[in-house]
C-alpha cells in the first residue's frame, strides 16, 4: 500500500489506511511541510517529532559532523526561548525532550502527556524553525561535541561501530563518523553551521509526525500556526531517498591496539538496501545467527563455550546499501578463537545450512519485535515518520508481518549465500598487538 501522491495539494488530508487501533492520516501544507499522524485513542500519550532529510552522509568532508553539531545548537535558544526555557517548559509537565543524528535524516521529539501536545508543538517547532544559532551557542557546543567524541573514544564497545563503518565504507559520506573527527569539528565556523540550517531545514525537506490520542485536524492547526511565516511558496515535499547506485565498499581489516580490559570485535559485509525486498529475508538470518540467546552465536561463544558476555548479529540499512555484522567482546587471549567461532558459523550460514526450525523461530522473533516494539506513542510515531522521510511507501503493521510470514527456507538460503559470502571487513579493538588477520 503506496503513500498518496508527493503532488498532493497543499492543505489537502488523505487517509493512509486504518484499523482497529486507529488511522494514519497525511496533509501537505504549504512549502511542501508534510503532516503524518497515527490516532491511538486507548492512550494518554503523545509524541510528536520533526524530521529532517539531512544526515551525516549528506556532508562534504570538510563539514564531517555538521548535521549532529546543528542538532546540538538547535537546543541553544530561539527568538522567543532561551536554552533553559525550552527544556523547562517540557520538564514542567513531565515530558521527555530529545533529538538523534542518523547517517541520512535528524530528528528532534517529544513525548508528553495527550493534553500537553500544544506545548510540545510549540517547543519542538520553535526549536526547528527559529533557531538563531548564536555565535557564543556554536562556542559553547564545540566543547561539549569534543567531549562527546572523547567519551566515544573511551568505549570500544561504541567505537568499534564506527571504526567498522570505515573499514567496510573507507573514507566516504557512509564511512565517516556521524560525529565528526577532532578537526572537522573544531574547523567548523558559525557561519558554516548557520548556512547548513538555512541550506537543510526548509519546510520542503521537513516531515512532522505524530502518534498517541489525538486528532489529525487539532494538530495540522497547531503546526501550522507554529510554522507561521515559513509555509509559502509552491515547493513540492523533498522525494523519498531510496535506490541510485550502490554506495562503494573497501572491505578492509583494521586492528586498533588498545588498553582495554576487553577485546571489541566487528566482522561483517554489505547488507542489503532498506527497499530491497530481500530485508525480510535477511532479517530471519540476523535472528538465527546472533539476534537472540538462541541463536547460533549466542549458543556457541557463550551457553556452550563462556568465551563472551555480549555477542550478537546486527543489520543497518541505508537508501543504496546496507551493513550485515557481527559483534564480541571477550578476553584479549580469546580474540583467535572467537573470531574464529565467528567466521566459522558465517560461513556455514552462507552454505544453506539454516534449519526449518530456525527459520519459524526467526520469523516469530521478528513479528514479536515488531509488534512489541510498537507499544509506546514514541515508537509509533518514528515509525510513520521515518517511512513518511525515506520509503516510498508506509506498510501497515499487518502488511510487514504477512511479509515476514511469506519468507521460505530457500528465501534465507539464497540471501545468506549471496550476502555472507561477500569480502569480509573486520575490525578489532584491543590489547591485541597486529597478529590478527
Amino acid at each position: 500500500m503506496t503513500l498518496p501522491a508527493r503532488a498532493q495539494e497543499p492543505g489537502t488530508t488523505t487517509t493512509i489506511h486504518t484499523d482497529d487501533a486507529g488511522a494514519v492520516r497525511r496533509t501537505v501544507l504549504p512549502g511542501g511541510l508534510r503532516i503524518i499522524t497515527e490516532s491511538t485513542p486507548a492512550v494518554r500519550s503523545a509524541a510528536f517529532g520533526v524530521w529532517s532529510a539531512v544526515g551525516s552522509r549528506d556532508e562534504a568532508p570538510a563539514d564531517a559532523g555538521a548535521s549532529h553539531y546543528l542538532e546540538h545548537v538547535l537546543f541553544k535558544g530561539t527568538r522567543r526561548r532561551s536554552a533553559l526555557e525550552l527544556s523547562a517548559a517540557i520538564d514542567a509537565v513531565g515530558g521527555d525532550l530529545n533529538a538523534f543524528t542518523a547517517k541520512e535524516y535528524t530528528c528532534y521529539y517529544a513525548r508528553v502527556l495527550d493534553s500537553d501536545l500544544p506545548l510540545a508543538v510549540d517547543i519542538v517547532s520553535d526549536m526547528v524553525a527559529d533557531s538563531v544559532n548564536r555565535p557564543e551557542d556554536v562556542e559553547a557546543e564545540r566543547g561539549v561535541i569534543l567531549e562527546e567524541i572523547h567519551m566515544r573514544d573511551d568505549d570500544p564497545g561504541d567505537l568499534i561501530h564506527d571504526e567498522f563503518a570505515t573499514a567496510l565504507y573507507g573514507d566516504t559520506p557512509l564511512g565517516r563518523p556521524i560525529l565528526g573527527t577532532e578537526d572537522s569539528i573544531n574547523a567548523l565556523s558559525r557561519d558554516r553551521i548557520h548556512g547548513y540550517y538555512r541550506e537543510h531545514y526548509t519546510p520542503s525537506n521537513l516531515v512532522v509526525s505524530v502518534a498517541g490520542n489525538i486528532e489529525h485536524d487539532e494538530v495540522v492547526r497547531l503546526v501550522s500556526d507554529a510554522f507561521a511565516g515559513h509555509l509559502t511558496g509552491d515547493a513540492e515535499p523533498a522525494p523519498p531517498r531510496v535506490g541510485g547506485p550502490a554506495a562503494p565498499v573497501d572491505p578492509r581489516t583494521v586492528i586498533i591496539d588498545k588498553d582495554t580490559e576487553q577485546a571489541h570485535i566487528v566482522l561483517g559485509v554489505p547488507g542489503v538496501c532498506r527497499t530491497d525486498d530481500r530485508r525480510f529475508a535477511l532479517g530471519v538470518l540476523n535472528a538465527a545467527l546472533g539476534g537472540g540467546m538462541s541463536s547460533r552465536l549466542f549458543q556457541e561463544i557463550r551457553e556452550k563455550r563462556g568465551l563472551a558476555y555480549s555477542v550478537y548479529s546486527y543489520t543497518a540499512q541505508y537508501a543504496d546499501s546496507g551493513i550485515f555484522g557481527v559483534y564480541a567482546g571477550c578476553q584479549p587471549g580469546k580474540v583467535d578463537e572467537v573470531l574464529s567461532i565467528c567466521r566459522d558459523e558465517v560461513n556455514r550460514a552462507a552454505e544453506q545450512s539454516l534449519t526449518e526450525e530456525e527459520l519459524e523461530r526467526g520469523k516469530g522473533q521478528m513479528r514479536g519485535a515488531l509488534v512489541l516494539g510498537l507499544e509506546d506513542t514514541g515508537s509509533r510515531m518514528s515509525r510513520i515518520g521515518k517511512s513518511e522521510l525515506v520509503y516510498e511507501s508506509l506498510l501497515p503493521v499487518d502488511d510487514v508481518l504477512a511479509c515476514i510470514e511469506a519468507v521460505t527456507l530457500d528465501d534465507v538460503r539464497a540471501v545468506a549465500r549471496e550476502i555472507l559470502s561477500a569480502q569480509h571487513a573486520l575490525t578489532v579493538i584491543g590489547p591485541v598487538g597486529d597478529r590478527l588477520g
